[in-house]
């Protein structure tokens, strides 16, 4: 039998992405996504629903994003879902869930750089080291 784990999300940034590198050199791009879904309730009115994403893009995937992803721009990210056990500053362990980043495209407008630009993916084959959690408020 086989597993599937892809997300598919198209949002905005929530804040500009945080480009860090590994004590390797290896280039590790944090950021937010919100996605947001209008429903009708029963009486007719509607009212939104905001879901805020971590997402995590490594090594060329993660230097263009630092590059080019500015708060505010709405981007299609592909990926998977990954979960990591951190301990918090405060001695307590905690559990996260992010997005690993395989692919990314920059839509329309709404913040940062506007010009046209190619879309970016990883390798299939990539293996990515852990990230060492700092903590911080998930979700924002």
């Amino acid at each position: 039998m086989s597993y599937v784990n892809k997300v598919i999300l198209i949002g905005r940034l929530g804040r500009d992405p945080e480009l860090r590198y590994t004590a390797d050199g290896t280039p590790v791009a944090t950021f937010t996504l919100a996605t947001t879904e209008t429903r009708k309730n029963k009486d007719g009115t509607k009212t939104d629903r905001t879901e805020w994403h971590r997402v995590v893009a490594w090594r060329k995937l993660g230097e263009v994003s630092g590059e080019y992803l500015k708060k505010g721009r709405l981007v299609y990210i592909e990926g998977s879902i990954q979960s990591r056990e951190f301990e918090g500053r405060d001695g307590v362990k905690r559990k996260t869930f992010e997005i690993v980043a395989s692919a990314m495209k920059m839509l329309g407008g709404g913040g940062g750089d506007d010009r046209k630009a190619a879309d970016f993916h990883e390798p299939a084959d990539v293996d990515f080291p852990p990230e060492k959690e700092e903590e911080d408020d998930v979700p924002l």
